[in-house]
């Protein structure tokens, strides 16, 4: 088959790494973006250290979502984007602007230089967070049809900077693409093996785990997905010709509680999991304590809370499959003990 040229956006990040160590794998050639080349070095180790093959068809531009300046070069001769780079600030957000803005209007920016490049198709990863916030706890059965309620309970600043930049990424195709195709990935939370020393995404609910950091364990649920299949996915929405225009949800299967979470990391780490909390955290005690703190009142909202999702699409149209959770949990664990990112 011939090999297509891909730009993947945010070379440094645990998805994208991920990507580009698949996508070489598979033979083709891959440009990606970074703030700055003085970091090249640095991520190419920690791609390598992930196993990279291939990397002489791995080349690199300085671009950045807040500026023009570089996105004309990364198109260049790029028949598929997958823009995977978005701010994330986790935690509480002083202005929500300082999120959405960047994260809105850089998915702009790369589709412009996308469409204005001739590029065939964009792959933008979203994320559950642009479904499934806001809604009232039923039990509904999430899928690419549902939008997040952005004025609804619980919606914080990243999943209105998730939602608002994919809803203005479909608007923009729609009325300015010129035929540029795009696909939108709306994983849930993802898991797997860390990339290089940077703990992201939801394992940093493992290492917190991992480190003492969470007391007891509330009554939450958690819908999984290994980050090694959310790149497999990128990469089948890449060519597929059945994906243009669709949006795909990625989950490995139903909610899994945290205390099944914490079971799973002590199984695969062992001694090493020792600070792992063991004690569940009953929900009164949980709405109590979230009374005076406004970082649990997310929590103490979905204490209980199962929420039913289905991610039937991405295997009927895309093919995809994935692994159980738990091994994306475990993987997870394995790498960070393993890196010594376990901290205090």
């Amino acid at each position: 088959m011939s090999h297509n040229r891909v730009l993947v956006t945010g070379g440094s990040g645990f998805i994208a790494g991920h990507i580009i160590v698949q996508l070489l794998a598979e033979g083709h050639l891959v440009r990606t973006t970074i703030r700055s080349l003085d970091r090249e070095g640095a991520v190419r180790d920690v791609l390598r250290d992930a196993g990279m093959v291939g990397g002489e068809n791995l080349e690199f531009v300085a671009a950045d979502l807040t500026s023009d300046a570089g996105w004309t070069d990364a198109v260049a001769d790029v028949d598929h984007v997958l823009h995977v780079a978005s701010p994330v600030q986790p935690g509480h957000v002083d202005n929500e602007d300082d999120l959405i803005i960047p994260a809105r209007e850089g998915a702009l920016r790369v589709l412009r230089a996308a469409r204005d490049g001739g590029v065939k198709r964009v792959v933008l990863t979203s994320a559950f967070h642009a479904v499934s916030w806001g809604h009232p706890h039923d039990d509904h059965v999430f899928t690419e049809e549902d939008w997040t309620v952005l004025d609804g309970p619980g919606v914080d600043a990243y999943g209105k900077s998730k939602t608002l930049a994919e809803r203005a990424a479909w608007e923009f195709v729609a009325d300015e693409g010129q035929g540029l195709e795009l696909v939108t990935m709306l994983p849930v939370a993802v898991m797997g093996p860390v990339m290089g020393s940077a703990v992201s995404g939801s394992n940093h609910i493992v290492q917190s785990m991992l480190g003492g950091a969470m007391p007891g364990l509330p009554r939450i649920f958690i819908p999984i997905v290994d980050v090694r299949d959310v790149a497999a996915a990128h990469i089948l929405a890449m060519t597929d010709p059945d994906a243009a225009g669709q949006r795909f949800l990625l989950s490995s299967g139903p909610v899994i509680e945290l205390g099944e979470i914490a079971r799973t990391i002590r199984t695969a780490v062992g001694s090493a999991a020792s600070r792992v909390p063991t004690r569940t955290i009953p929900d009164a005690e949980v709405r109590a304590a979230a009374e005076s703190n406004p970082a649990l009142r997310a929590t103490a909202a979905d204490l209980g809370y199962r929420k039913q999702l289905s991610s039937e699409k991405a295997r009927h149209v895309l093919g995809w499959s994935s692994r159980d959770p738990h091994e994306a949990i475990a993987a997870a664990a394995q790498s960070m003990v393993a890196k010594g990112l376990i901290t205090e």
